[in-house]
């Protein structure tokens, strides 16, 4: 509506310009981006949960909206910000945090950042326990794992530049997709099961054990993947395991469909206890108190974008603890970039997102590192 409606809106001399959900703006480029920085306002004020979404350079795009030559010209805050942050994938950890701090005393007195667990902000909102449930590969899912990452290692030897970043990316993802399940690796429609209901995916058999106990509580949970294939493969399991509706938003779900669906969770008593997302359609913008429970079956590499999705529950009208579980199968690509992120979180805290694609940087040594599989990763 903003690109569109451009021209009206530019036409007025207006006393303030208020951006909510901010990070929709993050690529200086784009022409909603270009549309804001079109309108004339007094005052301008950007709203946000992830102001670094996926690297640092979401930053400079937002500060260059609200104030025009602050962080100087996009070369030279690569120069002097992007670069030496973004490396800190690299070992540099030192030049990468004091370039956050300097990052932060320029940007500092423009940003108000408020957060839940402070109680001077919030004195009612309950706990959030946040936890990492370790899971294990089957046999199957071993095999597939292997398969992909001996093919990704012969491409990669003789890939270069955007070739070979495009391959980086596509071998995570097939990754993922093999520690989620067999089926969604394949895309062959195959059961969730196999012969006598035997578990083809050890991160499932785990969720729906977790689920049970939450059942049984007379709770509900939240629960989110950024596959929608995974979607449909978590939703038809569920119901076929519980017994019960399971909802799943996902990006083709139109808007009064999904206010429906959302009016359910929240209100109806007899409602479904099960509420699957797709972290790009379900990650903000809801409110979804009536969970206590936040399942990421699949981790997005940015904890940002994580803990908005988290926020669907812990936010303002929670009474409850918020149990938060965020799967990481052992032994595993998802073990190793965790345990990377959470080394990088001292400069995240500051002013650094962890996107993904600060990992297509890394050496083609340390990818095939990355990606081994290691004998604990399989489930006997």
């Amino acid at each position: 509506l903003l690109h569109r409606d451009e021209a009206l809106l530019k036409s007025v001399k207006w006393q303030a310009l208020v951006l909510d959900e901010a990070q929709n703006v993050k690529n200086a480029n784009t022409k909603q981006a270009l549309a804001a920085r079109a309108i004339p306002a007094e005052h301008r004020i950007a709203l946000t949960g992830t102001p670094v979404e996926n690297h640092v350079g979401d930053l400079w795009a937002l500060m260059d909206l609200l104030n025009p030559g602050l962080l100087g010209t996009k070369a030279a805050f690569t120069r002097d910000f992007f670069a030496p942050i973004q490396n800190a994938a690299e070992g540099s950890e030192e030049a990468a945090r004091d370039a956050a701090q300097r990052l932060k005393q320029v940007t500092g007195p423009f940003i108000l950042r408020r957060l839940k667990t402070d109680k001077t902000i919030i004195d009612d909102l309950p706990d959030k326990l946040e936890m990492e449930v370790f899971t294990t590969l089957t046999k199957e899912q071993a095999s597939l794992y292997r398969a992909v990452v001996k093919e990704a290692e012969a491409a990669l030897d003789g890939a270069e530049g955007i070739q070979r970043k495009g391959l980086v990316l596509q071998t995570l993802t097939r990754l993922k997709q093999v520690c989620n399940h067999p089926a969604q690796l394949l895309h062959d429609g195959s059961a969730v099961t196999g012969a006598g209901g035997a578990d083809r995916s050890g991160k499932l058999a785990r969720l729906t054990e977790m689920l049970a106990e939450v059942v049984e509580s007379g709770e509900r949970a939240l629960l989110f993947t950024q596959f929608t294939e995974m979607g449909e493969i978590v939703r038809q399991h569920l119901q076929a395991a519980f017994g019960r509706e399971t909802l799943f938003l996902h990006g083709g779900v139109p808007r009064k469909t999904r206010d429906q669906m959302v009016e359910r969770f929240q209100t109806d008593p007899d409602g479904p206890p099960f509420f699957l997302l797709s972290l790009k359609a379900g990650g903000t913008g809801l409110t979804l108190t009536r969970a206590n429970h936040v399942f990421h079956i699949d981790r997005w590499w940015n904890p940002a974008v994580e803990d908005q999705a988290t926020d669907r529950a812990f936010r303002i009208g929670q009474t409850r603890q918020v149990q938060v579980h965020k799967f990481v199968t052992i032994g595993t690509v998802e073990e190793r970039i965790h345990e990377m992120i959470q080394r990088k979180k001292a400069v995240a805290e500051q002013v650094v997102g962890t996107g993904e694609d600060w990992l297509t940087e890394l050496s083609t040594k340390d990818l095939k590192a990355l990606f081994r599989l290691r004998p604990e990763a399989v489930r006997e």
